[in-house]
């Protein structure tokens, strides 16, 4: 039973652990936690901060840019997504990239 257990592709001893005991994982690794339209849902979020104190994750800026006060946090918030994501985009291979894959998702989602 615990070599079957050891192969689980957790990320570390704690996980591997909680899940061993019959728990499962944090909601922000499994479907309950992101949200179908990209991006993580608040209860993906909440899991998430759970498991790494400290984070300042918050959920997405989903205001359209025309309505969103220029230079206000949410716009820097917003701006500074798109970039780092857009960025990804150029690294991703064109196979991966059809629409509804979880980048794409969020980058709508964020309206970028």
């Amino acid at each position: 039973m615990d070599k079957w257990i050891s192969e689980i592709p957790v990320k570390d001893a704690r996980s591997r652990a909680k899940f061993k005991e019959g728990g499962k994982t944090a909601a922000w690794q499994r479907k309950e936690g992101k949200n179908p339209e990209g991006g993580l849902n608040q209860k993906g979020v909440e899991s998430y901060r759970r498991e790494n104190p400290g984070s300042k994750l918050k959920t997405a800026v989903t205001t359209k840019p025309s309505k969103l006060k220029k230079g206000s946090k949410a716009a820097k918030r917003r701006k500074s997504f798109c970039a780092r994501m857009k960025g990804m985009r150029k690294r991703q291979k064109p196979s991966n990239n059809t629409g509804k894959d979880r980048l794409s998702l969020s980058l709508k989602k964020w309206n970028c």
